[in-house]
Order: structure tokens, then C-alpha cells, then sequence
């Protein structure tokens, strides 16, 4: 289906969009995601106490800009979404909700998140969140259809919004908001690469350039996949020299990251669709599971 054929069967079938439909084209599992690793990485930079309305407005501001930078990735991709059978029931290729009315919905998330971010938190955690639309608009989204390292360039936006979260605590930016970073950062290559194994053939057939559908035997797919989930437990102890999370919050986090390596390795023996399931499962219950210990225990230190 082509970019004109999806506008204008969008058009037709606007008035059939429900609640849902709006909430899905947010992306709410990517939402949940940036609001949660932003609330760790404002947590972990508060000093002795938590300024409760900046954290209030940095939990308003931070996700709007990220679920308008959703949506409008959406609107982008409108024909290639069409063309997957993974994608093709989205709000706008299904014909649920017009391209226009998406990119306004869009552009109104956008500028609502910038605007409360700028003058409520500070300008600093404004750019940071603009930054993270713009990368994931106008480099990761036509990257896709150009490179496989669209992957790794796609990590970048990703990650940016835990240092947004930090930025809002302290002004400025710090090691850890970028220990904080590099978790997010490298996190995300086993679990899109988990995702693109388990999808390859529809991903083939795509316009999409993704290394697992380009990788037969799965070869380079596993290698990167442990050589991140390596550097992603070493990124999250760091907070620990840091001297902001103490050695039972490392017991933990080394506890996590192992059981996760678990499933990477066996990914790695057997590059089957049920281990690359797995691997995704898993990294879907980590990130957050990481972030939430490390929200308890850095409270637990300023108590």
C-alpha cells in the first residue's frame, strides 16, 4: 500500500478511531519505558531530597515528547507499517485515523512536552527531549530503510530520555545519567535484535534493513547480542563507584543482569524463533526491574 492509498483510506475511515487507537499510536509500552528510566535517572541525581514538582513536571513533559515523537514516527512509516503483517492493524495503515490528524496529534504532544519541560524543569531538559524527537525522526526513521546500523543509531534516542530525567534533578549533565545512558543504550540491541529474529521473514519482504534478516545462520546477530548485554551489567553497576548506589543494589544488579545472560547464551547455542522469545521476554522484565532497584535503593540512601 503506498503513502497516497494509506491517506486516503485513513481519510475515509477516520470517525472510527477509538480511545485505543490514539493510545496505541503513543507506542504506550515505549511511553511506560522512557517515564520510568527518566524517573530513575531524576532520582538518582536528586542530592539529599526530591524536588517534588520538577519531578511532577519532568513525568508530564518527558513522556508527552515521546509519545508525540511516536505518533509522528507512525505517521512516517504509514505505507511501510501497511506492507508488515506485524504492523499493518496499526490506527493509521488499518485506516482508524487519518495521517493528518495523526501528525497534528503528534506536533501537539511534541510542543506540549518541550513547552512544560523548558520553563518547569530547565531549558537544558527541553533540548534533551527535542533532541530525542529529532534523532528518532529525521536520522533513525530514514535509517531504516538505508542501513542495519539504523539499530545502533536508534538506541541513541532511546536512551537520551533517562538523561533528561537527570538533567531535570541537577541542571546539568553528570557520569551517572551516562552510566544510566549506556544500560538503556546497550539494553536495546538484544531486545530489537531478539525482535527482528523472531520477525526476519516479514522484515525480508520489507523495506526495512535489519542485521537478523540479513544475517542467515545468525552469526553476527548472537555476537552482538552478548557483546551488548556484557557491557549493558557493566554499565549498571557503575552507579556503585559512583558512589550513588551501594553493593546491594550491585548484588541485585549483577543478580539480574546473569539471569539475562542466561537467555542470550542459549539464544546463542541455538539461534531458534523460541530462544529469540525469550531473550525478548526477558529484556522486557529487566530494564524495568534494573531501573525500579535502582529508584528503591537510591531513596533508600537519602532516607
Amino acid at each position: 500500500m503506498s503513502v497516497s492509498q494509506v491517506r486516503h483510506s485513513s481519510s475515509r475511515y477516520v470517525a472510527a478511531a477509538t480511545w485505543r487507537d490514539w493510545l496505541t499510536l503513543t507506542k504506550p509500552e515505549i511511553t511506560f519505558l522512557v517515564t520510568i528510566s527518566s524517573l530513575a535517572g531524576f532520582i538518582l541525581a536528586s542530592n539529599g531530597s526530591v524536588d517534588g514538582w520538577t519531578l511532577f513536571w519532568a513525568m508530564i513533559g518527558i513522556p508527552l515528547t515521546s509519545a508525540g515523537g511516536c505518533a509522528l514516527n507512525q505517521v512516517l512509516e504509514a505505507d511501510l507499517d501497511a506492507s508488515m503483517k506485524r504492523t499493518a492493524n496499526r490506527p493509521i495503515p488499518a485506516g482508524r485515523i487519518g495521517i493528518n490528524q495523526a501528525k497534528w496529534f503528534s506536533l501537539l504532544l511534541i510542543g506540549a512536552g518541550v513547552g512544560i519541560l523548558c520553563p518547569l524543569t530547565n531549558p537544558l531538559t527541553g533540548v534533551m527531549a527535542a533532541m530525542t524527537v529529532a534523532l528518532y525522526i529525521w536520522v533513525y526513521t530514514p535509517l531504516k530503510r538505508k542501513s542495519t546500523w539504523n539499530t545502533l543509531v536508534g538506541t541513541l534516542p532511546g536512551a537520551l530520555p533517562v538523561l533528561g530525567g537527570w538533567t531535570a534533578a541537577s541542571g546539568s549533565l553528570g557520569a551517572g545519567g551516562w552510566a544510566l545512558f549506556g544500560v538503556l543504550l546497550c539494553w536495546q540491541m538484544p531486545h530489537f535484535f531478539a525482535l527482528a529474529w523472531m520477525y526476519r521473514k516479514d522484515y525480508q519482504a520489507s523495506p526495512f534493513l535489519m542485521l537478523p534478516s540479513s544475517d542467515p545462520k545468525g552469526d553476527r546477530t548472537a555476537r552482538q547480542m552478548v557483546g551488548y548485554s556484557l557491557a549493558m551489567i557493566a554499565f549498571s553497576v557503575v552507579p556503585v563507584f559512583l558512589g550513588l548506589s551501594d553493593w546491594a543494589f550491585m548484588a541485585g544488579a549483577l543478580l539480574l543482569g546473569s539471569w539475562f545472560m542466561v537467555h542470550v547464551g542459549r539464544f546463542w547455542f541455538a539461534r531458534t524463533v523460541q530462544h529469540a522469545r525469550a531473550v525478548l521476554k526477558a529484556s522486557v522484565l529487566y530494564i524495568p526491574l534494573l531501573l525500579l532497584a535502582i529508584i528503591l535503593d537510591r531513596l533508600f540512601l537519602m532516607m
